[in-house]
C-alpha cells in the first residue's frame, strides 16, 4: 500500500517518513525540489498534480498527504487566494460530487495558484470510490483553514473521522512559532491533534497533561551551546539576548562550573571581519556565539567590553518579527527580496557612544541554518542555487511537527531524538 505525497516539495513529509520506517510516493513539480528530494533518496514523480490522473493510485493507497502551494494565500504575498476563496470551495464542492469545473472556475480566479488547493478533493473523490485512503493528513496557511472545514465535512460524508485546527510548530519540538492549519481524518480511529511535547514556559506534568519542555531555541537547534539550554556568557552583560548577569557577583564556583560545559561569548568586531574575509562557513561561524568545549579557557572580556546579542530578523520589512537567538524563530518566509532573514546584532554595552566598537552589519542567515530551523538536519543536501534554496526551505513542512501528525496513522513509535539537527 501506498502513501501518496501532492505537492510534495523538498521532502519535509518524506522525511518525517522514512525516519518512521515509511517511504511514500511524492507528486512535484519544481524542478530543483525533485532534485532536492533525489539526493535525499526520496521516490517522486516529476508532474503537475492538476494533470496527473488519480487512477494510478486506485486500489493501493493507504495515506494521502497534501500540501498545496500557499503563496497564493500567505502573509509574504499579495493574498489573491482570499479573494479567489468562493471559487475554491466552488471546486471542492463539484469535485466532490464528481464534476470537473476546474477550467471555467480557473478562468474567474486572481491567481492562478488558488484553485491548487482544491487539486486534493479530486484525488480523494477517486479513492474514496475503492474505499481508500485509510487516513488523510493536510497542512497549510491558517487563513486555509475554513476551506480545510469544509474538506472535512465531506470526508465524514465518506465515513471518515476529522479535525481541523491551528496548530503552533514550537509546541512540537521545532525552533519557530510557525502555525499551520491541519486537517487529519481517519477511517479506523479518532482524529485528534497529537499532544504538545513543548512550551512557551515548561509545564511539569500533572493532572491535566504530561510534562512540556521549554520551546526549543534558534541557539540550541543550531547548536550554538554546549548544553540542553544556551548557557549565558561569563562575560558582564548576561547571555546571546543580553539581560543581566547569568551568575551574582562573587559566584566563582558557578563560573567555573558553566565553563566546564561551555559558555558562550560573542564575536569581537575584529573576528567578525576577518573570518567574512576569509570566507569562512556559513554565517554562523562568523556572527553566532562560539563555543569553547570543556576544558579549554574562553575568551576573557573586561566589564567594559562591548557585547553583542544576535537576533534573527524575518523579513527587511516595518513589522519584520524579530527574535534573540536563545528563542524560537518567527514563521521564516523566503522567495521575495523583501523576505530575506538576517541575523542582526545589538549591544548592552555601557560605554559612551564615542569609545563604542562598530556594530556588526547584519548578515543573512545561510540555506544550512534555514533548514535546521525548519527542522531538516543540518546535512539535509538541498539542491539549486541560494534562491532556489530559500525557496524550498520556506514552502517546506517542518519534518519533526510532519512525525508528530502521521506518527498515529501509521502505528509507528515517534522518538523526537530521532531528529538531529545541528551537525
Amino acid at each position: 500500500m501506498t502513501v501518496v505525497d501532492l505537492f510534495a516539495g523538498p521532502g519535509g513529509w518524506s522525511h518525517a517518513l522514512s525516519v518512521l520506517g515509511v517511504r511514500d510516493i511524492g507528486l512535484e513539480w519544481d524542478l530543483w525540489a525533485c532534485r532536492t528530494r533525489a539526493a535525499a533518496g526520496q521516490l517522486t514523480i516529476r508532474t503537475d498534480v492538476a494533470k496527473y490522473p488519480a487512477w494510478p493510485f486506485v486500489g493501493r493507497t493507504v495515506g494521502v498527504i497534501a500540501s498545496p502551494p500557499c503563496q497564493a494565500w500567505s502573509m509574504a504575498g499579495k493574498r489573491l487566494g482570499l479573494l479567489d476563496q468562493p471559487l475554491v470551495h466552488q471546486a471542492v464542492v463539484d469535485l466532490a460530487a464528481g464534476r470537473d469545473t476546474r477550467a471555467a472556475l480557473l478562468a474567474a480566479c486572481r491567481d492562478e495558484r488558488s484553485l491548487l488547493a482544491a487539486e486534493p478533493m479530486r484525488y480523494l473523490y477517486a479513492l474514496n470510490l475503492a474505499g481508500e485512503p485509510e487516513w488523510v493528513v493536510m497542512e497549510e496557511v491558517p487563513d486555509v483553514l475554513p476551506l480545510w472545514k469544509q474538506y472535512a465535512a465531506v470526508l465524514r460524508a465518506w465515513g471518515f473521522s476529522v479535525w481541523t485546527g491551528i496548530l503552533n510548530a514550537a509546541d512540537y519540538g521545532v525552533p519557530q512559532t510557525r502555525r499551520r492549519a491541519i486537517l487529519l481524518a481517519s477511517r479506523v480511529r479518532t482524529a485528534e491533534p497529537p499532544t504538545p511535547t513543548h512550551a512557551h514556559v515548561s509545564e511539569p506534568e500533572s493532572l491535566f497533561g504530561p510534562a512540556r519542555a521549554r520551546w526549543i531555541s534558534m541557539a540550541e537547534a543550531l547548536g550554538w551551546g554546549a548544553t540542553d539550554r544556551p548557557v549565558p556568557t561569563v562575560c558582564a552583560g548576561g547571555g546571546p539576548g543580553g539581560g543581566p548577569e547569568p551568575f551574582p557577583s562573587g559566584s566563582r564556583k558557578a563560573l567555573a562550573d558553566a565553563r566546564d560545559r561551555g559558555t558562550w561569548t560573542p564575536r569581537t568586531t575584529e573576528a567578525l571581519l576577518a573570518s567574512r574575509q576569509k570566507g569562512s562557513g556559513p554565517a554562523v561561524r562568523a556572527c553566532g556565539p562560539q563555543i569553547h568545549p570543556a576544558g579549554t579557557p574562553g575568551t576573557t572580556f573586561t566589564a567594559e567590553a562591548p557585547r553583542w546579542s544576535w537576533s534573527l530578523r524575518s523579513n527587511n520589512q516595518a513589522n519584520a518579527t524579530v527574535r534573540r537567538a536563545d528563542e524560537p524563530a518567527g514563521t521564516l518566509f523566503f522567495g521575495h527580496r523583501a523576505n530575506e532573514c538576517t541575523w542582526v546584532a545589538d549591544t548592552t554595552s555601557s560605554l559612551p557612544d564615542r569609545e563604542q566598537q562598530p556594530k556588526p552589519e547584519p548578515i543573512k542567515i545561510t540555506a544550512q541554518e534555514a533548514g535546521v530551523l525548519q527542522s531538516f538536519p543540518a546535512g539535509y543536501p538541498w539542491q539549486g542555487n541560494k534562491g532556489q534554496r530559500f525557496s524550498q526551505i520556506g514552502n517546506a513542512v517542518p519534518p519533526r511537527l510532519a512525525a508528530h501528525l502521521l506518527a498515529p496513522h501509521l502505528n509507528k513509535p515517534f522518538n523526537p531524538d530521532d531528529f538531529t539537527l545541528a551537525a
